[in-house]
């Protein structure tokens, strides 16, 4: 259970594993259906990547009219998607690089041995409890039996909240809408409960509300998906049918009450403090009382109503549909979320749908891959402080504070510098950005998985544990001193991210690693690649939507209402700009989605060229300077940076995410942003007015 909101620098995977935690996406679990491969054969070592790789690059391209094309044309020939895969980029090689090493660790742990600490004996049981696949198959759809008996004994809709509960606490299965704690979005010291909404099966509300000939037909495969899904738990054909129907009745109202992901991200679109008796009499037919009382909270008369709408509209399904409606929504979801764990007939359902229709893969994963990944998402703290030792040295890590040192002092420069802001706005600025705290590599501290119990041979009771595990040590953080230490993206991921409320900036090992970061590197190296990212992270507290906290992580406006209108016309600029970005033919870009991330990419760049520029200059060195082999710092620099980027996408996996992802495509993070700095321009030497050195172009930061 992730925090309820952050920025990251981008989404990986064939799920979606979503950036922005206050949007709804489906439960990763449910989407990264990934299954055994019929190989009982160790995997083969994934190749360690470059830095700056010349052979990716396609020199014949001129870098002034497609500087992708320069920096990335070769890399998708040598790179061809993986059949296993929906999106290849360089994030997502690094990833399998760390996950083969995750692997390689948690085989040993797996065998039972006198020499096993206790973490490893955690760790690897649950490994092994996934890896037994024969296991699995025996049971079938047996470990669904207390889930849907718990349903089953559901006769009357006020029951619904207690039935919900158990539901949650007992087998892992979170439908209807996402309760947890947060930060006060207003008083950022202060952790509340909040509500929000939730509840769906397909990626995005805007497949259920949109008319269009594709979204349609998705919805019809997603009926034929639950049929069959339904039929495999052991209902008739025409059972089945019908729950379905059912399903798509309630989850196409809780959509149409719902708020877009665009919408979402004007944080006064999901900041509502209601008292408990309020949010009572928007929903009375929902007992909130009982499930409150049983969900493992304690006492509270206020909480966040994220969305009110979205209340409202759930109170109308609960009373609109019948009794058995709302049994068949609850037994799809307890499908659902358990389907990746249960034998290979449900999990290739699960695939055939989420992964190969949705996203376009042509092949289920390996099996150690999924087992991987669930035992990082379970026990993330626990494998990860191993992983560490051995892939990420104190010196990494000593060296890696420079760089942001560096980078902090070149954010602070680019706001004396801004043309649009004010000298008062400039003092807030640079006030937030004295606040900021970041954390490199993993926690200080790490967490504790004393009371989460592994059963060697419960693989679905270990993940329904865990995901138990992860919300009670949310709950119990109500009414409790806000834990700044706390991480939410575990040491072997390939990300980074921001977090407003906290005021800080988080990179874990994972990404700390090439192409991105080499302690061998040159400057112009780290600084193209991990300093990028470090700039965007810095950037995102001060994008359309980071910018509205301050730096105590408070909602509050800071800037003048000068201020705020220029930088609401620089931002417009760029929601232009990537609105005409399309990777497939009628599926363009969503520039008010991507904004902040788009914002991100733009000043991040900038921030991390002035730090380069700092340091060489304290080298006697200039970025202009002469070549290191075939390119100048500053070229090395774009090309380096550039290349982090290099990817293919399944034109299935490109037109979902441009409905999911505040991120833009991997080619216009790259184009989008040189064409809007002019010193690419000039470290190419191209002429003004080119492609990527226009007359005009958009700058926020």
């Amino acid at each position: 259970m992730q925090p309820f909101r952050f920025a990251a620098i981008v989404l990986i995977g064939t799920g979606i594993a979503c950036a922005q935690s206050n949007f709804s996406p489906t439960p990763l679990r449910a989407l990264d259906a990934l299954a055994d491969s019929g190989s009982t054969a160790a995997p083969a070592e994934p190749k360690a990547q470059k830095m700056l790789d010349q052979t990716s690059m396609d020199t014949s391209a001129d870098p002034c009219t497609d500087f992708y094309q320069y920096a990335c044309g070769n890399w998708a020939k040598n790179n061809p998607i993986p059949a296993d895969q929906a999106r290849w980029g360089n994030f997502g090689m690094l990833a399998e690089r760390n996950q083969w090493l995750l692997y390689k660790d948690l085989e040993i742990a797996a065998k039972p041995s006198p020499s096993r600490t206790p973490l490893e004996a955690k760790y690897g049981d649950f490994y092994a409890s996934c890896m037994n696949v024969d296991a699995a198959n025996r049971k079938g759809a047996a470990p669904l039996k207390p889930s849907l008996a718990r349903i089953a004994g559901l006769n009357d809709k006020k029951q619904l909240a207690a039935v919900l509960t158990e539901l949650e606490r007992q087998d892992g299965t979170e439908a209807v809408f996402q309760f947890q704690v947060q930060q006060d979005e207003k008083d950022s010291s202060q952790q509340i409960a909040g509500v929000r909404q939730g509840g769906l099966g397909l990626p995005d509300r805007s497949y259920y509300i949109e008319k269009s000939e594709r979204e349609t037909k998705v919805r019809e495969q997603y009926v034929e998906h639950m049929t069959k899904m339904f039929v495999l738990a052991g209902d008739t054909p025409e059972q089945a049918a019908a729950e379905a129907k059912s399903v798509m009745a309630i989850e196409t109202a809780l959509a149409e009450g719902s708020l877009s992901r665009t919408d979402l991200r004007e944080p006064a679109n999901r900041y509502h403090i209601k008292t408990v008796a309020e949010l009572e009499q928007m929903a009375p037919a929902f007992d909130w009382s009982t499930y409150f009382g049983k969900i493992g909270i304690g006492s509270f008369q206020s909480l966040n109503v994220a969305q009110p709408g979205f209340v409202e509209a759930l109170n109308k399904a609960i009373d609109a549909e019948s009794l058995e409606a709302w049994k068949s929504y609850l037994r799809w979801h307890a499908i659902h979320e358990a389907a990746p764990w249960l034998s290979d007939n449900f999990v290739q359902e699960n695939y055939n749908f989420y992964n190969a229709t949705l996203q376009g893969a042509k092949e289920l994963q390996p099996r150690w891959k999924r087992c991987t990944r669930v035992t990082d998402m379970s026990l993330g703290e626990a494998v990860g402080q191993d992983w560490v030792k051995k892939n990420f040295p104190p010196a990494a890590k000593e060296n890696m504070t420079k760089l942001v040192a560096a980078l902090d002092k070149a954010l602070g420069e680019d706001i004396q510098q801004l043309p649009w802001m004010g000298d008062a706005t400039k003092k807030e600025a640079e006030a937030k950005l004295a606040m900021y705290r970041n954390k490199i590599g993993y926690p200080d501290k790490w967490r504790d998985y004393s009371k989460l119990t592994v059963e060697r041979g419960d693989l679905l009771g270990n993940v329904n544990r865990g995901d138990e595990f992860e919300r009670q040590r949310n709950l119990n953080k109500l009414g409790k001193p806000v834990d700044e230490a706390e991480w939410g993206m575990t040491p072997p991921t390939v990300n980074a991210y921001y977090d407003p409320s906290m005021n800080d900036i988080n990179f874990p090992a994972g990404i700390l690693q090439p192409p991105f970061y080499a302690l061998s590197a040159d400057a112009a190296e780290n600084f193209g690649g991990i300093g990028m990212v470090i700039g965007h992270e810095m950037t995102h507290g001060f994008d359309d939507e980071g910018s509205k906290y301050d730096g105590k992580g408070n909602l509050r406006e800071w800037q003048t209402a000068a201020d705020r209108k220029a930088f609401t016309e620089r931002t417009d600029c760029e929601v232009k700009e990537y609105n005409n970005f399309a990777p497939e033919p009628g599926a363009n870009v969503n520039g008010k989605l991507t904004l902040g991330e788009n914002t991100a990419d733009n000043g991040g760049i900038r921030i991390a060229f002035l730090a380069l520029q700092n340091t060489l200059a304290a080298e006697g060195k200039k970025v202009d300077g002469p070549k290191e082999g075939n390119f100048t710092p500053a070229q090395q620099f774009f090309i380096s940076y550039g290349q982090i980027w290099c990817e293919s996408r399944r034109p299935e996996y490109s037109r979902m995410m441009v409905k999911v992802d505040p991120h833009s495509p991997g080619k216009f993070r790259v184009d989008g942003v040189v064409q809007n700095f002019d010193e690419f321009g000039k470290a190419f030497h191209c002429k003004k007015g080119s492609p990527m050195y226009p007359e005009n172009s958009c700058r926020v930061w």
